[in-house]
């Protein structure tokens, strides 16, 4: 056997290590996936095809997935559009909003710890000769509503602020933000793809007119998502997908069958078990920051109090994130922030906002975990975090960056 042939069967066999990147992809729950499966295998019509049966049963699988994902966040049916996944359906949102009603002002409001799926749009609004005011927060991550008042002008004409950030887990006030809006027929835009599952929505209770949902981040599958368009009071958007007029016009596209009844199942497995997920939830995050409080130079990054238990953004004082990272590859898998900007090597743009330093920035590593993780994972966990910390802190300065044992 040639050495390429023995690397991949070594790195074949070699087991897994801990899955702690929740907010980067859930794994799909295996209950969504016996439910995707006839629609891969079995029943592959078109469900924009009314003139036979093959059609009429992937609408109705439509329909009902269009059902379960509305019913997790309140809203009618009707107002639920697919997607291809949350950054279309926030280029649609915030795109769609602003070009339709650019004749009533060109101002937009956002915050600058968003998804770079939200601030590259509104960036690429800028270049259409909108105006975007970039809010910051607070040392805990949250939004001053002062602040966000007083931004408010009479050329506004859409806000965008994210639920549940995907870096830190801090919940923002959408309620009294959305007030806000309501209160001066401003349209506002939540980028909800870290919520789900996580806590309770209510889109109807909520002063919200359109809210991104994800369904890779809710144990469904990836490459589908949806837009949540609230019909009274109406909104309306310009369509940013043009061909058959699917989705009422607004996204056009033959739709995926299977994969919307993949996130139709884990939607309506969202809402049946939210309160045991959460109890789980909350029980984890008490064990591994319990089994962390004494080390020297620990800080959780973030509100303590106004956050999804799933988010755990940490630091040690002294200690390069990229070092441990790589440090605890073999034994659990994390990130050091979004998915999305991993290859970006400048320091996290949500660190830097809550004011950390490029240092204190770069030493932080963001650790979610979900429905499936054990008690004993947490547990090993924390213990590698504890020895690889001291481990790095014995370590001569300089020597830091030699961060796998052997290496």
């Amino acid at each position: 056997m040639g050495s390429r042939e023995t690397q991949n069967a070594m790195t074949r066999t070699r087991p897994l290590p801990i899955y702690m990147d929740c907010a980067a992809t859930t794994p799909v729950d295996p209950r969504v996936v016996a439910a995707m499966l006839p629609w891969l295998r079995d029943q592959f019509g078109n469900p924009a095809s009314s003139t036979h049966p093959w059609g009429w049963e992937a609408r109705k699988a439509v329909d009902t997935a269009r059902r379960q994902v509305a019913a997790l966040v309140g809203a009618d049916a009707q107002e639920i559009v697919w997607t291809s996944g949350v950054t279309e359906s926030d280029n649609l949102a915030l795109k769609g909003a602003a070009q339709f009603h650019r004749n009533r002002g060109r101002h937009v409001i956002t915050v600058a710890t968003e998804h770079k799926a939200v601030l590259d749009t509104l960036h690429a609004l800028e270049q259409e000769s909108f105006q975007v005011t970039y809010l910051g927060v607070g040392s805990d991550g949250l939004l001053n509503l002062d602040e966000f008042q007083a931004a408010l002008r009479s050329d506004t004409v859409l806000a965008s602020v994210m639920l549940v950030n995907n870096e830190v887990g801090v919940i923002q006030d959408v309620a009294a933000i959305g007030a806000l809006c309501r209160e001066r027929g401003v349209i506002f835009h939540v980028d909800a793809a870290q919520a789900t599952g996580k806590m309770p929505i209510d889109v109807h209770a909520l002063p919200v007119d359109l809210m991104s949902l994800a369904s890779h981040k809710t144990y469904g599958p990836k490459g589908i998502g949806a837009l949540y368009v609230c019909r009274r009071p109406r909104v309306r958007l310009q369509a940013q997908m043009h061909g058959g007029g699917h989705e009422g016009g607004l996204r056009s596209g033959t739709l995926p069958t299977h994969q919307i009844v993949g996130m139709g199942e884990a939607f309506r497995i969202a809402k049946e078990e939210l309160d045991q997920d959460d109890t789980r939830a909350r029980a984890l995050h008490r064990r591994f920051l319990d089994g962390l409080r004494d080390v020297p130079g620990f800080h959780l990054n973030g509100d303590a109090i106004r956050r999804v238990p799933q988010n755990l953004n940490i630091r040690f004082d002294g200690v390069s994130g990229e070092a441990l990272m790589l440090a605890l590859q073999d034994v659990v898998s994390v990130s050091s922030g979004s998915a999305c900007t991993s290859a970006n090597p400048e320091p996290s743009h949500v660190l830097r906002a809550l004011g950390l330093t490029d240092e204190q920035a770069g030493a932080s590593l963001r650790m979610t975990f979900g429905r499936f993780t054990t008690e004993a994972e947490i547990d090993t966990v924390v213990r590698a975090l504890r020895e690889n910390v001291e481990r790095l802190r014995r370590l001569p300065a300089g020597d830091s960056e030699r961060t796998h044992p052997g290496c």
